[in-house]
């Protein structure tokens, strides 16, 4: 059956154009939804464990700023149209979540091969991240770093009210919303070094893409739900693909000498921390899971070409930035907070008196901590401050996004 769009990113994208969310958002949330079609049906084999296109996507902004659930409610709802499609709960413990994935078991014949293949494949859209995740949970936190690394054995977990359960070729593939502060807050250091980190994309966002008053005059009723209908079939059409992908010998070749520049140059400046080592060892999966979703969305033809691998390269080096930002907000002290905090204002406000600025924070900070917070982020270039009659006034002229 011949596509319908040549490329299905684009056109939800496109579809998503009465929305006041920032691209970046609608682009990630379609990432997850093509990957919630294709499932584990499709993968890249490498022998000892499989490339599949599951994911972990954050969005990530202020509240209320850049409407995260409902840019990946968007997405979800074409995915539901899809059938055979599992979704798993908002909110769940490591115990439910298995029993999730155990009803999902199903068989599915793979060319080539003369018995089905067993898997579970389960796709979660998470409006409010805390209602899923708890860092002190270590289980849940072991559960979902073995789900995306691919392994191709039986899943195994003991559990002293239910035994143990079995679930052959598990896959899980999540998209979640949250906040800065509440990343913050209830991320501890351990969140980083112990790997799940660097298994999730973040995507931040931290304004909106354009004032929409009223979103249901953007678009006429017909022309929208027709759009709608178009981009379902292909998603359906997507979720018929099964089998291994194989990669064109030029894309190969691009592959290795990436691989090779990546482990024997220079680390980038903003990746020299210890704290990026686990992403950096894991960025060749990142791209290689992307470059599956941007094959599919283009083509029935289960190759990845060289342009698919360099756009995979591209899209996941353009969110780390943002893994920057929520890296280092994650296990702070509670000096470095306070810093961030009063940064977040200015920089929201553009400029701000220093008197009016104090009353602010008066009930939250000590007069020492409110001085050293600007003493820091004047140092580190991300504050300006000037006398202008009389008064002073602070002004933001750190990175500008």
């Amino acid at each position: 059956m011949a596509r319908i769009h040549e490329n299905w990113l684009k056109a939800y994208v496109h579809h998503m154009r009465y929305s006041e969310s920032p691209d970046c958002f609608h682009f990630w949330t379609g990432v997850a939804t093509v990957a919630g079609a294709l499932r584990r049906r499709v993968w890249i084999d490498q022998r000892q464990f499989q490339w599949t296109p599951n994911f972990y996507i954050i969005l990530v902004g202020p509240p209320g700023v850049a409407a995260k659930s409902t840019s990946i409610r968007g997405g979800l709802s074409l995915l539901e149209q899809v059938p055979g499609i599992f979704f798993g709960p908002q909110s769940t413990t490591w115990q439910a979540l298995m029993e999730v994935l155990q009803n999902a078991q199903e068989a599915i014949l793979v060319p080539g091969r003369a018995e089905p293949e067993i898997m579970s494949c389960v796709t979660m859209g998470v409006s409010e991240l805390g209602t899923f995740f708890r860092a002190d949970n270590g289980e849940l936190v072991d559960v979902l770093v073995d789900m995306w690394d691919g392994k191709k054995e039986v899943w195994r977990r003991q559990t002293k009210s239910q035994g143990e359960t079995i679930i052959h070729n598990a896959w899980l593939n999540i998209i979640g919303c949250t906040t800065p502060s509440w990343l913050k807050e209830n991320l501890p250091e351990i969140f980083i070094s112990g790997g799940l980190a660097s298994r999730i994309l973040f995507v931040y966002a931290d304004k909106k893409r354009q004032l929409v008053a009223y979103p249901g005059d953007m678009v006429p009723e017909k022309q929208y739900k027709d759009e709608g209908v178009k981009l379902a079939l292909d998603l359906q059409e997507i979720a018929s693909m099964v089998g291994s992908y194989s990669m064109s010998d030029n894309a190969k070749a691009w592959g290795k000498n990436w691989y090779e520049k990546h482990w024997t140059s220079a680390r980038p400046s903003h990746l020299q921390s210890e704290r990026f080592d686990g992403y950096f060892s894991r960025k060749q999966t990142h791209i290689h899971k992307v470059a599956i979703v941007i094959a599919a969305a283009k083509r029935n033809k289960l190759v990845i070409d060289t342009e698919d691998l360099i756009e995979a390269e591209a899209l996941v080096s353009s969110l780390e930035e943002a893994m920057v930002k929520v890296f280092f907000s994650i296990g702070g002290t509670p000096e470095a907070k306070k810093n961030t905090e009063v940064v977040a204002l200015i920089k929201t406000q553009k400029e701000v008196e220093y008197q009016a600025l104090w009353r602010i924070f008066f009930n939250s900070m000590t007069g020492k901590d409110f001085t050293d917070a600007i003493t820091t982020a004047i140092q580190a270039g991300y504050l300006k401050l000037e006398t202008r009659d009389g008064k002073k006034y602070l002004s933001y002229i750190g990175p500008r996004e």
